[in-house]
């Protein structure tokens, strides 16, 4: 079995293609997420959303059974209240001095005051339900509806996947092939500028004197440099690397020569 040579080792020609063609198996990688769009991202939301609408829904409901349950314990308060009150009522008919009827009419008065206070919370706590209900059933509405958005986008994106996915892997598992006969400080490099970069190209070929990257000019001396693949050279402006159009497997027709516009002549008038 054939020893793997260390990247540290290979001639930056070498070098340079296997950067080259790790940034074409990348770009490829790229159009199919491109393809995908912003469905990933929308589903994301969606699912979030949809969460913290099932947590507000959650709320609403416990909101509502405490209402309820308020109103519940409430009334039986009144309603022993009442009796209460009936008890003391026929008490007072009883009394022997004035200093027991004083004291029969303070607990029924107090009695009555009390329910009058419990009859004030339980109308708020039904104009609460009132409010509560009214938000359940629009969460609920909001929810079914975000419910079918997700169910059509998450089949968008599946389809979409499962056509692209093997192809996907494929490049991936090529990618990761390339990565291993990179130096690790050039790979490193590589990412980074990838990340940084908008468009994700880290390495471009010299398009018409020019960057392929930000279209700077790059200058004759720097572009002799670059064909003769004896040192790996950046753009000045954006930092991608730059190769030769011959060795990204770019053919250009040297004997092409690019007209230049003709100055058009202006007869010059005497002046009479």
């Amino acid at each position: 079995m054939a020893k793997v040579k260390d990247p540290a080792e290979l001639n930056v020609e070498d070098k340079l293609k296997n950067l080259y063609q790790l940034q074409s198996l990348m770009t490829e990688i790229d159009q199919i997420k491109t393809l995908r769009g912003e469905l990933p991202l929308e589903v994301k939301d969606l699912e979030d959303e949809i969460a913290g609408l099932e947590t507000r829904i959650e709320k609403i409901n416990e909101d509502i059974a405490s209402a309820k349950k308020e109103i519940t314990e409430r009334q039986g308060v009144i309603e022993k209240n009442k009796m209460d009150i009936e008890r003391f009522e026929n008490q007072m008919k009883n009394v022997r001095n004035n200093r027991e009827y004083e004291n029969f009419s303070k607990q029924i008065e107090y009695l009555r005051l009390d329910n009058e206070l419990h009859q004030k919370r339980i109308g708020e706590a039904k104009a609460s339900l009132e409010t509560r209900g009214d938000e359940l059933l629009k969460s609920n509405q909001v929810i079914a509806d975000r419910r079918t958005d997700l169910d059509i986008k998450r089949t968008e994106l599946e389809e979409i996947v499962s056509e692209t996915k093997a192809e996907e892997e494929k490049l991936k598992e090529k990618a990761h092939n390339v990565e291993a006969t990179i130096e690790p400080r050039l790979l490193s490099a590589f990412k980074r500028i990838r990340k940084n970069s908008r468009n994700g190209l880290a390495v471009v070929y010299v398009q018409r004197d020019s960057c392929g990257g930000c279209f700077n000019k790059v200058p004759p001396q720097r572009q002799l440099d670059i064909r003769t693949r004896k040192k790996i050279i950046v753009c000045e402006y954006c930092g991608r690397i730059l190769v030769d159009p011959e060795l990204a497997g770019v053919h250009i027709d040297k004997n092409a020569v690019e007209e230049k516009p003709r100055r058009r002549r202006v007869a010059k008038r005497r002046e009479e």
